[in-house]
């Protein structure tokens, strides 16, 4: 799952990055509003780890005109002001979490998986299709209670494919899901890893939908 981050210090930026990757998401990192702006118009992402003091304005600034604009994407605000006024003034704007520094990396993932949760109507970030359960927290897929080792590109796949249960995924939409803008994608990489994923999970998840792209298929 795509995060964009928008923080301005270049070293909790990157540990941010290096942080939420390690969670299992797909993050993009920037820091001015104006280039969280840019990419927001440009990219659809799931979640939102947005600073409040940005170098070219307030981060609860860009907070209110995505909500003006109809945007639903889940947003947490991520300051150094703690305050109870702060906190009320960034919810009242339309933030869905609010974490003050210094924070703990493992407290933020688990508040990112929080809102994503929420946003789809889930009581349990836990995916369930048929025999195969999906867990984002811990990065573990069982199949009839066996784990199965996947890569962090498989797991990624299989879980933006459960997330949407019955739904055709297109190359696209899977290219979007499992790269960053930064990051190379071959022209055959989701092939190689779909044919990578049947290979550890088994026959009857991933189904081809011939000219279109990828579901969980029909429950077995």
């Amino acid at each position: 799952m795509r995060v964009l981050i928008v923080e301005d210090d270049p070293i909790l930026r990157d540990g941010l990055s290096v942080g939420l990757k390690l969670a299992g998401f797909i993050p993009d990192a920037v820091a001015t509003c104006g280039d969280a702006d840019a990419a927001l118009r440009a990219s659809e992402y799931d979640a939102v780890v947005l600073d409040v003091m940005l170098p070219d304005g307030s981060g609860l600034d860009l907070l209110a005109e995505r909500r003006r604009l109809k945007d639903p994407t889940p947003i947490l605000l991520l300051t150094a002001r703690d305050q109870i006024a702060d906190r009320i003034a960034g919810l009242d704007a339309g933030a869905d979490d609010y974490l003050g520094k210094p924070f703990d990396l493992d407290e933020l993932a688990a508040r990112v998986r929080a809102i994503l949760r929420r946003g789809s109507g889930r009581a349990s970030s836990v995916l369930q299709w048929a025999d195969v359960t999906l867990d984002p927290a811990t990065l573990t897929v069982r199949r009839d209670g066996r784990t199965v080792p996947l890569t962090r590109r498989e797991f990624t796949l299989l879980r933006a494919l459960m997330e949407r249960p019955g739904t055709v995924l297109g190359k696209s939409a899977l290219e979007e899901a499992l790269y960053g803008w930064q990051e190379g994608v071959e022209s055959n990489a989701v092939e190689v890893h779909i044919h990578h994923l049947r290979s550890k999970i088994g026959p009857g998840v991933v189904e081809t939908v011939r000219g279109v792209g990828y579901r969980v298929g029909t429950e077995i």
